[in-house]
């Protein structure tokens, strides 16, 4: 008997089922206002997202980061909010979800499970949907590298984190996220993405460092499931166009994907 998925994760899978990848757009509550925060989601649901990630590398209080959600809520949005939390303080009762993480390639048992230990009964009392993940940083890492005291995996070594990520679906995790790190200045590599997606047969999620329809394009191409933007969104005059070219590049990515199966 397989384990009982809630209502957001469900949602996602089929998201993913139906039209081949998607994309989710991340905001932090350090960088936008609760009021740019729920024209952000806004515009960025009309335009096609698929869920909006809340969360950030640094250390926002969780004052910010209800605020921003509650924000959100009053502003209509209607598609899922998953929190993608750096500590304890990322936990927030008004959100839809948790992606419950364990940074697998960090040095520190603190974010191995340390925090998800301290997090676990909170979430539980809220009633958040946990959704299990293991988290890998890649290459640059950024700030999230160095506050979960990671070791990322070199750009050049697919292999590693390929073995990092069937360490996770074998410790029962349903999702797996290769993190370049926000405003990375590259992304994780195409042959990274695709030997992992080889390697394993949960959804794979793909952020950092995807600026462009082009790079969504070459992480759809390469196998991602998710591709979670962030700093491009946050920082564009546009948001609706920015989120309507990376859907448009998603869906070019999955036809290349299937034309080469």
């Amino acid at each position: 008997m397989g384990p009982k998925l809630g209502k957001v994760e469900r949602y996602l899978l089929e998201r993913i089922q139906g039209d081949g990848a998607i994309h989710m757009t991340l905001l932090d509550p350090e960088r936008v206002s609760p009021e740019e925060a729920a024209a952000i989601a806004k515009e960025a649901e009309e335009a096609g997202t698929s869920a909006i990630m809340v969360g950030g590398s640094t250390l926002a209080s969780t004052e910010e980061l209800d605020a921003v959600i509650l924000a959100m809520r009053e502003g209509g949005l209607s598609v899922p909010i998953i929190l993608f939390p750096n500590n304890v303080t990322g936990i927030s009762k008004h959100a839809d979800a948790i992606w419950f993480m364990s940074l697998l390639n960090s040095t520190d048992p603190y974010f191995l499970i340390g925090a998800q230990v301290l997090g676990a009964p909170l979430v539980r009392r809220l009633g958040l949907e946990a959704i299990p993940m293991g988290y890998i940083i890649i290459g640059y890492g950024g700030a999230a590298g160095i506050i979960g005291r990671a070791i990322p995996i070199p750009y050049e070594k697919p292999e590693i984190a390929a073995a990092y990520a069937m360490a996770a679906e074998c410790m029962g995790m349903r999702f797996v996220y290769l993190e370049a790190g926000s405003g990375a200045p590259r992304p994780v590599p195409e042959a990274m993405i695709a030997t992992v997606r080889r390697a394993i047969s949960i959804p794979l999620v793909v952020g950092g460092g995807l600026r462009d329809g082009e790079s969504v394009e070459k992480a759809v191409r390469a196998g991602a499931d998710i591709v979670v933007t962030g700093t491009a969104v946050e920082k564009s005059h546009r948001v609706g166009d920015k989120i309507r070219g990376f859907i448009s590049a998603i869906k070019r990515g999955i036809r290349a994907r299937l034309a080469r199966a």
